[in-house]
């Protein structure tokens, strides 16, 4: 198995696995000759006995290994809740075990002998995908403890303006004056970090907080008086 990085400086990681010592060995040659540092293990046991909590990075793995197969190692992380881009290398006639392995959540297979260039691209697509999701789920944690920190009137002022209301509708649903919702709703954009009311609704759409149907402006109109 093998964790490669993409320059000195970047936190991309690509990790693979193979138990044949030459076809290990010739995969880091072509991953550090692409600028991917890299990191081997000789079986998918040891890699899972070093891997952290929560890894980063892509596997390569070889689907046959013994003790615990690419299949068997795909599993584990599933079972692990680790998501992680995997990359299944596969022998002649291995087909039916590389759908299993997209299945499982494989994101792409070779069968060797692999082109190595192809390799290498969907090593680096891969690692790209991977920092995506990385940063929108660290956008999301972000916006979420930003909705943490936030009073509980000035959450129900934000209910209400995710459900499209006026302030003075939100003011009659909580029985507070509309220049109090105003000064709420001008603490939590500035504790959410929004400049704007659209942008407070993305934001709150990043965290993944459940928004409900905005009243129809004939019942709002008649809330609101």
């Amino acid at each position: 198995m093998a964790v490669s990085r993409s320059g000195p400086q970047s936190s991309r990681i690509n990790r693979s696995a193979d138990d044949d010592d030459a076809a290990r060995e010739s995969l880091e040659f072509l991953l550090a000759s692409s600028q991917l540092r890299v990191n081997s293990f000789n079986s998918a046991t040891a890699f899972l006995a070093s891997l952290p909590p929560s890894p980063s990075g892509c596997i390569i793995t070889d689907v046959r290994m013994p003790e615990v197969s690419g299949i068997d190692l795909l599993k584990r992380l599933v079972e692990r809740e680790i998501k992680i881009p995997v990359i299944v290398i596969t022998g002649d006639g291995d087909v039916p075990l590389a759908v299993e392995a997209m299945k499982l959540g494989a994101m792409d297979f070779f069968e060797k002998p692999f082109d190595g260039d192809a390799v290498v691209t969907a090593v680096r697509k891969a690692l790209s995908g991977w920092l995506r999701d990385v940063d929108r789920e660290a956008a999301r944690v972000a916006v979420q403890e930003r909705i943490a920190e936030l009073s509980p009137r000035e959450r129900d002022v934000l209910a209400g303006l995710m459900n499209g209301y006026p302030n003075k509708t939100i003011a009659y649903d909580l029985g507070i004056s509309p220049r109090t919702v105003e000064i709420y709703r001008a603490n939590l954009m500035t504790k959410m970090n929004a400049g704007s009311l659209s942008e407070l609704v993305r934001l709150v759409m990043v965290a993944g907080m459940p928004i409900n149907p905005p009243a129809s402006p004939a019942d709002a109109s008649t809330r609101s008086r």
